[in-house]
């Protein structure tokens, strides 16, 4: 008798290609990347344009958090900080007059934050508009200005 030779299964496995194991075509490669680029295309301008309006949301939270702090450091000391003793008196106490007798410990705020364009906020006590103006210049740290340009005051935000 004679003996049939089998070919080993992991063998004839990896022998038969079917239509299933070929790679994907170049016009199938070229229709993914039109969709992923119509995609971007849509989309990325959207989210793009939304930066300078988030600066502008982040920078009057910063002011209410401001605001917030310089009122609590009224009700312990009777007044708030002079234009001169700067909004630096929310972090340390002051040592020109009005010194605060009720310093709080830690002071008020644990850092002035700059505004989201990396500029100082501006500070006047008295204010023009009441007990204290905060006012970030916007993105070109100029007075004055539109758009993204325009200047964010504390008395003129939506409370």
């Amino acid at each position: 008798m004679r003996s049939v030779r089998r070919i080993p299964r992991h063998v004839s496995f990896l022998s038969k290609r079917t239509q299933d194991d070929r790679g994907f075509t170049l016009i199938e490669i070229m229709v993914v990347i039109f969709i992923i680029a119509l995609l971007a295309a849509l989309v990325v301008p959207k989210i793009i344009g939304r930066t300078e309006e988030a600066k502008r949301v982040s920078a009057k939270a910063q002011i209410r958090e401001i605001e917030n702090a310089l009122n609590l450091y009224h009700l312990d000391n009777g007044n708030y900080p002079t234009t001169e003793q700067t909004l630096d008196a929310l972090i340390k106490k002051p040592t020109t007059p009005p010194v605060p007798n009720n310093y709080k410990d830690g002071g008020y705020i644990s850092k002035i934050p700059k505004d989201p364009w990396g500029h100082p906020y501006i500070y006047l006590s008295p204010g023009n508009h009441g007990e204290f103006d905060i006012i970030s210049y916007g993105a070109d740290g100029v007075r004055g200005g539109t758009g993204n340009n325009a200047d964010i005051d504390s008395w003129a935000m939506d409370k």
